[in-house]
């Protein structure tokens, strides 16, 4: 296993590219350590593939380097790296029989038909094949070849990486979470670097420790799942992680004042003042479903008054901080929670309630708690 390192690199397909607009991959300087489980996530052409085939040797990247344990490999073959990697659709010997297609990689690097069978058998356990391990290939299901590719990358405890390129794609939706726990096994029992494409966040976080969210060839944001999805440091990771995403607002600054939809904003000292020296050409406001709190009597800000008392209630939700009347558009009901559209002036947004409170309806009070409500200059979080 080694330590990756990408370093100023870049890619365009282009032979003369201008701009940003040239790259599939903008210029990145990142690190996966040694021993790694680690994802690639993003959107269709968000550059994830063309970043996977670099670091495998199948693309040479137009600038910049790539480093296994220090050492620049840009040159060599993806043989020479010593990479196994596991595509979207199986690669596999139709004609060999599943033993013959997991010992194939073995037999190429030397190993006695002892440890061959050995290591056959534990992969084969692993992965559900042992039933299947005397057919022919070509007589296998669409998933059960998919597992026999996967093993073929992972039969191997001897590579530098194990690269997966959105391997789950044609397994069957109830086999995936089985599939996916199979591998963060096999990691935590080998220590082997492990980088998984996907453009699925359940799949992504489900399966690594950290987690590269792309998008337009730049990872915008490098963190655990938690990290993700408390503290997206650019609005898009705030709007794909999360389902549904993050609620974003258009703010203005005005007079030392951070104003929603045209209400002010409770904000501290500190934040004022990096408001005020941050250069922006637009501001966003931020905040997911879950935190938002719909009030009803039951709210502990509310609960502390006479149930009775209307006015007194209606004089305390308008005095809030951060709290603003909405109307209530949209309830889905989820079985487990519900998930409330309501609308805030020009914008709709959505707010996540657990299954036991009151569904609201017509008007209703929300607040956004200070702590949860992030602020975005040009699309980067302000922190």
């Amino acid at each position: 296993m080694a330590e990756i390192h990408l370093r100023q690199l870049a890619h365009s397909y282009s032979a003369n590219p201008q701009g940003h607009k040239d790259y599939a991959i903008r210029e990145m300087d990142h690190v996966w350590e040694k021993g790694g489980a680690y994802a690639l996530l993003g959107p269709s052409g968000c550059g994830k593939s063309t970043l996977l085939n670099i670091i495998s040797g199948l693309v040479t990247p137009s600038e910049g380097q790539i480093l296994f344990d220090g050492h620049e490999v840009n040159s060599l073959t993806p043989q020479q790296r010593n990479i196994a990697q596991v595509f979207q659709f199986p690669v596999i010997y139709d004609t060999m029989s599943v033993y013959d297609n997991l010992a194939f990689p073995l037999r190429n690097v030397g190993k006695t038909e002892a440890e061959i069978s050995a290591k056959v058998k534990d992969i084969a356990y692993m992965l559900e094949l042992e039933d299947v391990l005397k057919k022919k290939a070509k007589n296998l299901t669409a998933d059960e070849k998919q597992k026999v590719s996967m093993g073929r990358g992972l039969v191997r405890d001897d590579v530098s990486a194990i690269l997966f390129d959105e391997p789950l794609t044609v397994i069957d939706p109830h086999l995936k979470w089985k599939l996916r726990r199979k591998l963060k096994q096999i990691h935590e029992q080998f220590n082997i670097t492990m980088v998984y494409v996907t453009h699925d966040q359940l799949e992504a976080s489900t399966f690594a420790d950290k987690i590269a969210v792309m998008y337009g060839g730049q990872v915008v944001q490098f963190g655990t799942p938690r990290e993700l999805f408390e503290k997206p440091e650019h609005t898009f990771v705030g709007y794909f992680i999360g389902s549904p995403g993050m609620n974003f607002f258009e703010g203005s600054f005005q007079q030392n004042e951070l104003y929603l939809e045209g209400q002010l904003i409770s904000l501290d000292k500190e934040m004022k003042s990096k408001l005020a020296i941050t250069p922006y050409n637009s501001l966003k406001l931020g905040i997911r479903p879950e935190f938002v709190e719909v009030l009803d009597a039951n709210s502990p800000l509310l609960n502390k008054l006479n149930s009775n008392d209307n006015d007194a209630k209606t004089a305390l939700l308008e005095s809030c901080a951060n709290c603003f009347k909405c109307e209530v558009l949209l309830v889905s009901d989820l079985g487990t929670y519900k998930i409330v559209t309501l609308k805030l002036g020009d914008t709709e947004f959505k707010a996540r309630l657990p299954e036991e409170q009151t569904v609201p309806s017509g008007s209703v009070y929300v607040r956004f708690p200070g702590n949860w409500l992030k602020v975005y200059a040009d699309e980067y979080l302000i922190d």
